[in-house]
């Protein structure tokens, strides 16, 4: 007889996980809601200038033992700088602060790292835009862009 899972809530223990062979299918399958498709790649496209990037770190979002969500970080220890390059929540599991205790543990991850002194991150602007989300994490607006997209910090 199979077990059900119960539904995750906001209790639910999150982790940042390395993507194996095993669990990249899942990943994959992980998808942000069609008004949010313009503001962020998808994990395949991501995953891909991971493989290619000397300084990109990528990890998945896990709540309990599901996958939720997906960010990747450009990580160059010789520089004081990090950048959030990707993060997205799953559709399904938006609202449930799992974003929230992702965006921390990445956080405390990149201050763990040498020289580091700031986290930056760009959005694209617009409605549905994670703007506030980022601004609720302590991040702050620049005045730079980047290709259209608007730069946020924070200071470590």
């Amino acid at each position: 007889m199979l077990k059900r899972r119960k539904p995750l809530t906001a209790k639910a223990d999150v982790s940042l996980r390395e993507i194996t062979e095993e669990t990249l299918s899942q990943i994959l399958s992980l998808k942000v809601k069609r008004n949010q498709r313009q503001f962020v790649a998808s994990n395949a496209v991501s995953i891909a200038q991971a493989y290619f990037s000397k300084y990109a770190w990528f990890r998945a979002i896990y709540a309990h033992h599901t996958p939720v969500g997906f960010l990747m970080l450009y990580d160059d220890p010789d520089k004081p700088e990090y950048f959030l390059w990707r993060f997205m929540i799953d559709k399904k599991h938006q609202g449930k602060g799992f974003g929230n205790q992702a965006l921390q543990l990445l956080i405390a991850y990149v201050r763990t790292r040498p020289n580091a002194t700031t986290l930056l991150l760009s959005f694209v602007p617009g409605e549905g835009s994670p703007e506030a989300f980022y601004q609720k994490s302590g991040f702050v607006k620049t005045g730079e862009q980047i290709e259209g997209e608007l730069v946020m910090k924070m200071t470590l």
